[in-house]
């Protein structure tokens, strides 16, 4: 083989071994952010073992990943138009981005009941209500309605934590 011929060949090479890291890295992301929250849904099942073990906040868990999921969604709606040059979704995608890490981290921290729940529902809401704002601007997109949606939702559980 020429050396020419070569280098093509180590360069293809060297891409799939980077994307096959890029999917490691989001696949190990991923399990990171699901494997806590797995046994919050078993229990929510009906199969918890044990009382201490099951969830403390259920439905705060629920909301804050429905939020998360439906948030997804509305990043890959406003993604996909920016692509054609419509540039009206671009605050909404910066206030559900700013959500998504937030809905996520309350998820967590609803399921195992941290110490620091309330003052985190406290900030999450002013964090959903951010987003819940930009994407009722935009209720002729299914996906922003959604997601706003859900952030209503979950700012009422939010208080409701606080309330208690």
């Amino acid at each position: 083989m020429k050396q020419s011929d070569a280098k093509p060949h180590q360069q293809e090479k060297a891409h799939a071994n980077i994307a096959n890291r890029r999917e490691l890295l989001v696949g190990a992301a991923l399990a990171g952010l699901a494997a806590p929250l797995a046994g919050s849904a078993l229990a929510a099942d009906g199969h918890e073992h044990h009382a201490h073990h099951g969830p403390h906040h259920p439905e705060l868990t629920k909301l804050a990943l429905d939020c998360v999921g439906l948030g997804e969604a509305c990043v890959a709606h406003c993604i996909k138009l920016m692509g054609t040059g419509d540039t009206s979704l671009t605050d909404c995608l910066i206030a559900v981005n700013a959500m998504l890490p937030m809905c996520a981290t309350l998820a967590r921290y609803a399921a195992s009941d941290a110490k620091r729940l309330n003052e985190l529902a406290a900030v999450c809401i002013d964090v959903c209500d951010d987003c819940a704002k930009e994407c009722e601007k935009h209720p002729e997109h299914a996906e922003c309605k959604a997601c706003g949606d859900a952030c209503v939702d979950c700012i009422k559980a939010c208080k409701d934590l606080i309330a208690a």
